[in-house]
């Protein structure tokens, strides 16, 4: 080998590994999830108990329906990232019936209504940003008391799954594979003898997934498949090739062929995007397709009038100078150029050559705007009525507003099973046809939520439609003219999340598709709001919910804002609003800002807020003026689709004003110690090109700072966590003990400088030694991905924002107290609150009502797991009851209703001559009013009832 081919071949190596990290085996990904169920048995904190506090009612993205078509109040959801939800009541209420699984991520359901075998399909079959892996297929007889993992470990995503009516025991899946990196395991597989063995029966290609598989209503022998090419990264997706294609079988996904050909009326090449597929019979065939072909030019959706911005990209500066001001400026507001740029100026500056004008256009593109503005076909339907030999576009114009510039997101077409011609496709909207797709008309209603993806109609009532959306389910039976909001799971997909200092306090969120919403940590979510009119959660921001700040001098002052760095000031007191995005130069190139752009209100000063586009930009005025106090501190961006080389985290010391860290999409992490004077790249002796999801600042050590990189979108789900105890010149590794899976959040504990929370894409974990050891939550937390942690410093109350099944709540003041002489007590005891006497206890106004019953909860930590008995005492020591607990090793919550023995009454009353117990209407007595001990093994607390 020469030198010149030795080295050409170590510059593509190296190329090649910076352009492309390996994505995760399926092997470290089941040793991981062997890892997390070892942890969770083993934790010390497996007990700690954790409440869903909702919200519920604007919900989270549905995937698929699975209908019982003989009594349809029965029903399966399954949710994008929140599990499989079943009801029997016509969607009134809800059971999860996934949470025992290993995981939450969901692409499709199927159900064998004859057996009620269940056939879970994981990781979600849409290509969006937050569209999560799975770990092959699953399986439940027992409606989901037990899962049995079936296969396709590899298939990271799942389109579609067809039972064989006549033999349960068959079954075909189409894999979509890996959203972020090429793949061998995508194509059509095929099992007999339920799921032991499985038989790849189609492969396309690597890039090519089979995001559709349908099968004709009364013949499984024959099947239609859509293939779709796509290549996602952080910075751009093509969701359209040469390879997205449908394909057909005549024995049931046994040998396939290609019918979409050059010949077959159907588009081919590399403009073809994802397709859909609905058979009504074997001859006739309906697809949906995002056609990525351009339109031809000089087609326009309407006529413009004024000024636009591609105006600008070829007009030369005579040209421009001689321009009406009222014209200019009216282009100037309406694309909301800063106030300082108007026509006077704006042509000033022109003349003098400072910019052309050609910026103006310049000003004005992004990423996303790109994405917006590219002037493709979009959703076009096509129908076959000779089973699939040829096809013909149903429709002459095109099918506007359905799919915008998010053909990747949408992608499925219906039919009615009585009528051929009656069909349903839906995007943004939700679009019926009655003449066979020349013609459509919205069904989408007040209270259907936009961003469609599943519909079941009734085979014995076509006017009976069951839809899933970005925002749950809704139930029409008069063919989408009225439609039934059924929101009764805890399936929201949050961003991020934050608390305030109210009585009682407060939590905010921000949610994929469902903008930002509060409500109080105490509030009941149930139906009964609905008696009132008053939902006890409040929206105050459209859009996709990003990341919220509150002025801590002033609960109503809230600054949030949807994605791409969209952010309000928000007077929740006066609902006044005010756009705060920073603004760059004209003659400078846009900022970039990221989806999840993330923002920073001073700990020092509740005045001076920061904003992180690819600079770090800060306000000293609550947002009314910026200015950036960084260059680009990212690698300066690729070129996309997808904004990218943007920060994503922003941390200030609260040891010192201006000791600033922030983090990069691109993997860069920079420190400045004189408030943004100067910077220095700290990301030395960390991985390279990796999404920073948090960068924080210790609330304990001022040269303390933790890091923590996440590598889903390069599919590498290794866990990545990392901490400097000398302002990022060295970092220390900590995630050893974390089972491996992308890392999205790190809190530190405000009271205990030892403990730390950590959240991933499958569960949340905490550690009492600075992250040496973890132990795993669990007990009411499901495997769903953690996007964020917050503590209410007021309460103690952990709060834990999923994406996926809403928030979770859990007091921690235990385990703030955690030390090492602790630990090694046999047994610890730990305050218990004051209760407040109560006359209903045991009691209801109705005796056709529950009663009252109250609950306390008994906490302690033991170092063995034993059995034990609790006592509850007087001052005295008298015994008035016993309580038999079976402990584990680590915190445990005993319950604990008040009650007390009829002997001990009796000693209570020998006690204390003053007082009467009387037996309340549940035929229990209650402790009343005094001073309490609770004692095991020699151990007390006190417990007063007030």
């Amino acid at each position: 080998m020469t030198f010149r081919f030795l080295f050409l071949f170590l510059f593509c190596c190296i190329f090649n590994a910076k352009a492309q990290r390996p994505a995760t085996t399926t092997m470290v990904v089941q040793q991981a999830l062997k890892q997390k169920s070892e942890n969770e048995r083993r934790s010390l904190v497996k007990n700690v108990p954790f409440e869903n506090i909702g919200p519920t009612v604007m919900s989270g993205r549905v995937v698929d329906l699975a209908v019982n078509p003989e009594d349809p109040t029965e029903f399966y959801v399954g949710y994008a990232s929140g599990g499989v939800w079943h009801t029997v009541n016509n969607g009134t209420t809800f059971v999860p019936i996934l949470d025992n699984a290993q995981t939450q991520n969901v692409g499709d359901i199927a159900v064998d209504w004859k057996t009620k075998t269940i056939w879970v399909g994981t990781g979600e079959n849409n290509a969006s940003r937050s569209s999560y892996s799975g770990i092959g297929v699953l399986k439940s007889k027992d409606n989901g008391a037990s899962w049995e993992h079936v296969g396709l470990s590899n298939a990271h995503h799942i389109g579609r799954i067809l039972i064989n009516p006549s033999n349960p025991e068959e079954v075909t899946i189409g894999v979509t594979g890996a959203l972020y990196s090429k793949s061998e395991d995508r194509g059509v597989y095929k099992t007999k003898d339920g799921g032991k063995t499985w038989l790849q029966t189609l492969f396309v290609d690597d890039v090519s997934g089979i995001i559709d598989l349908q099968h004709a209503p009364s013949n499984y022998n024959v099947m239609f498949a859509s293939s779709w090419t796509k290549e996602r990264k952080a910075w751009n997706f093509e969701g359209n090739g040469n390879n997205s294609a449908i394909y057909k079988s005549t024995d049931a996904g046994e040998t396939w062929a290609r019918v979409s050909t050059a010949t077959s009326g159907f588009p081919t090449g590399s403009g073809v995007g994802r397709i859909g597929l609905a058979l009504y019979d074997e001859t006739t065939i309906y697809a949906i397709h995002d056609s990525q072909f351009r339109r031809p030019y000089g087609d326009k959706k309407e006529e413009t009038r004024g000024l636009q911005k591609v105006d600008f990209k070829t007009m030369d500066t005579e040209t421009f100078l001689n321009l009406e001001d009222k014209k200019l400026n009216g282009f100037l507001k309406m694309n909301g150029f800063q106030e300082k740029y108007r026509a006077e100026n704006v042509k000033q500056m022109v003349r003098s050559g400072h910019v052309k004008p050609v910026d103006l256009a310049n000003y004005l593109e992004d990423a996303n705007s790109m994405l917006f503005e590219t002037p493709v076909i979009g959703a076009e339907v096509y129908k076959s009525i000779d089973g699939g030999k040829t096809w013909q576009r149903t429709h002459e114009d095109y099918l506007d507003d359905l799919y915008y510039s998010y053909g990747y997101y949408f992608g499925h077409i219906y039919v009615a099973p009585d009528n051929k011609d009656n069909i349903y496709v839906y995007g943004v909207p939700i679009l019926k046809s009655k003449d066979g797709g020349s013609t459509f008309t919205s069904i989408s209603a007040e209270n259907v939520h936009a961003d469609h993806h599943a519909l079941w109609i009734n085979p014995k009532n076509p006017n009976h439609l069951i839809n899933g959306n970005d925002g749950g389910v809704n139930i029409t039976y008069d063919d989408g003219e009225n439609w039934i909001k059924n929101n009764a799971p805890a399936v929201g997909q949050f961003y991020a999340i934050n608390v305030d200092h109210a009585k009682p306090y407060n939590v905010y969120g921000g949610l994929q598709d469902n903008g930002v919403w509060v409500g109080a940590n105490t509030a009941q979510d149930n139906k009964a709001w609905q008696q009132s009119g008053q939902y006890p959660w409040e929206s105050i921001m459209g859009g996709d919910g990003m990341q919220i700040e509150i002025d801590n001098r002033n609960t109503n002052i809230v600054y949030t804002g949807f994605q791409f760095g969209n952010y309000y000031r928000i007077n929740r007191g006066t609902d006044e609003q005010k756009y705060i995005q920073p603004k760059h130069e004209l003659g400078e190139n846009p900022y970039r800002f990221n989806w999840q752009t993330p923002i920073h209100l001073s700990h020092h000063n509740q005045d001076i807020l920061y904003l992180g586009g690819n600079k770090l930009m800060r306000s000293m005025d609550k947002g009314e003026t910026w200015k950036a106090i960084s260059d680009d501190l990212t690698q300066g961006g690729k070129k996309g689709n997808v904004a990218f080389g943007t920060l994503t985290s922003i941390s200030e010391s609260p040891f010192e004003f201006g000791l600033l860290y922030v983090g990069s999409d691109d993997g860069f992490v920079h420190i400045s110690k004189n408030a943004g004077g100067s910077w220095e790249n700290i990301s030395e002796g960390l991985p390279k090109d990796l999404w920073v999801s948090r960068v924080v600042a210790s609330k304990h050590e001022k040269g303390k700072v933790y890091v923590t990189l996440n590598g889903y979108r390069w599919d590498d789900f290794n866990a990545y966590v990392y901490v400097s105890s000398n302002y990022g010149k060295t970092w220390k590794d900590l995630s050893e003990d974390v089972p491996d899976a992308p890392i999205n959040v790190i809190r530190e504990d405000p009271v205990s400088d030892k403990t730390v929370y950590l959240g991933t894409d499958n569960g949340a974990y905490v550690s009492f030694n600075d992250g040496i050891t973890w132990h795993a939550f669990s007990k009411g937390l499901p495997a769903v991905a953690v996007h964020d942690i917050v503590i209410q410093e007021d309460t103690n109350d952990l709060l834990i924002g999923t994406h996926g099944r809403s928030i979770y709540k859990a007091n921690v003041s235990a385990l703030q107290k955690v030390d090492v002489a602790q630990l090694k007590a046999p047994i610890s005891l730990y305050e218990i609150k004051n209760v407040t006497h109560s006359g209903r206890w045991g009691n209801s106004w109705s005796k056709w009502m529950t009663p009252n019953e109250p609950t306390i909860t008994i906490n302690l930590y033991a170092n063995a797991s034993a059995k034990k008995t609790i006592e509850i005492r007087t001052d005295q020591n008298s015994v008035l009851k016993t309580i038999h607990a079976e402990l584990d090793k680590g915190f445990n919550y005993v319950a604990y209703d008040l009650t007390i023995t009829e002997d001990g009454r009796k000693k209570l009353l020998k006690e204390n001559t003053s007082i009467d117990i009387q037996k309340a209407k549940n035929d229990k007595y209650y402790l009343p009013k005094g001073k309490y001990l609770v004692s095991i093994d020699g151990v007390t607390t006190g417990l007063e009832i007030e």
